[in-house]
């Protein structure tokens, strides 16, 4: 491993890039506004971005935390995916994404969304070493230090993700896709890539929300997207959500990946998330939902699980830090 040239002193890949385009009419969902699985889709492409350039090589969507969606964006409108570095790994590089927009003829950047993003490199199906990344000034400290302190919290997530039961024993509300990876679908790598996936998890969390509430919904918040296994050309796939809980104006969705070859039965569980989608009235602005009442014992179990994971990402709130002043 010593000799490989990633890790020699000399490595002058940029830390940070930047996407910019107009959002196209095909990018709208139902409404006026852009789906928000497409903008995952550009957050996935931009942080693939940085992290084949620093790596060098191939990488993978490992995991993808705290997406929260502030402001929507609307057909021909600018858009900049901004992603940077703030922390690497052994074979990981922890990226943070800022999508913005404007109206191209009054420019003024508005912010819409942000992530945290892990990309791991990849080399002959292994995972690789990649040039260790250190922070300089206060603000990359700041994040780098945050990104750390988000390895445990990410692990808490999981585990308590991890935990939970999915049968038929459960009463609630839910809703399947299902459908076969085309080759538009897949990277260069051969499989599905991270933002393919996670638009399937945005429309199916946010067709079991409609059918909840009767209305247009929207995501605002998805966290702990963790990708355990490749989607591949001419998988099967079926997405499954599952309302757990339901807020004033939002209802807390999990959603399961699995796929499998055409030609069996067996599905593998590809990626697991958890998203919150808020219902929009006739005005496009959120508007009450109806309260969904757990029933059997796994109900009641969820519904706690939904509670729990909205104490974690509050911990993780209140624990960051202001950085320092230069």
């Amino acid at each position: 491993m010593t000799t490989l040239h990633l890790t020699a002193p000399d490595h002058t890949a940029s830390h940070q890039t930047v996407l910019r385009f107009l959002a196209a009419p095909t990018d709208v969902g139902t409404g006026t506004q852009v789906h928000t699985g497409r903008i995952l889709e550009w957050i996935d492409k931009a942080a693939y971005a940085l992290a084949a350039g620093w790596s060098g090589g191939y990488a993978v969507t490992a995991y993808v935390g705290n997406v929260r969606f502030s402001r929507p964006i609307a057909s021909g409108d600018l858009v900049e995916v901004s992603a940077r570095l703030v922390h690497t790994g052994t074979s990981s590089m922890h990226i943070q994404c800022d999508v913005r927009a404007c109206d191209p003829a009054r420019p003024g950047y508005r912010h819409c969304a942000e992530c945290l993003v892990v990309f791991i490199a990849v080399r002959d199906g292994a995972p690789t070493p990649v040039p260790a990344w250190r922070p300089a000034s206060s603000l990359e400290i700041h994040e780098s230090d945050e990104a750390v302190m988000r390895i445990g919290l990410r692990k808490d997530i999981e585990r308590a993700m991890a935990q939970q039961v999915y049968s038929e024993a459960g009463t609630a509300p839910r809703s399947t896709l299902r459908l076969l990876a085309a080759p538009s679908d897949v990277n260069w790598g051969g499989n599905a890539h991270g933002g393919r996936i996670m638009a399937w998890i945005d429309d199916a969390a946010n067709l079991c929300a409609a059918q909840w509430s009767g209305t247009p919904c929207t995501s605002v918040y998805a966290g702990g997207v963790r990708f355990y296994h490749p989607v591949r050309i001419g998988d099967v796939v079926e997405v499954e959500a599952r309302l757990l809980h339901t807020g004033h104006e939002t209802m807390h969705v999990s959603v399961h990946v699995r796929s499998g070859a055409a030609t069996s039965s067996a599905r593998t569980l590809s990626t697991h998330c958890l998203t919150v989608c808020a219902a929009l009235g006739a005005d496009g602005r959120p508007t009450p939902v109806a309260r969904w009442s757990p029933v059997s014992a796994e109900d009641h179990a969820l519904d706690a699980h939904a509670r729990d994971l909205v104490r974690l990402r509050a911990r993780g709130r209140s624990s960051r830090r202001a950085p320092a002043s230069s």
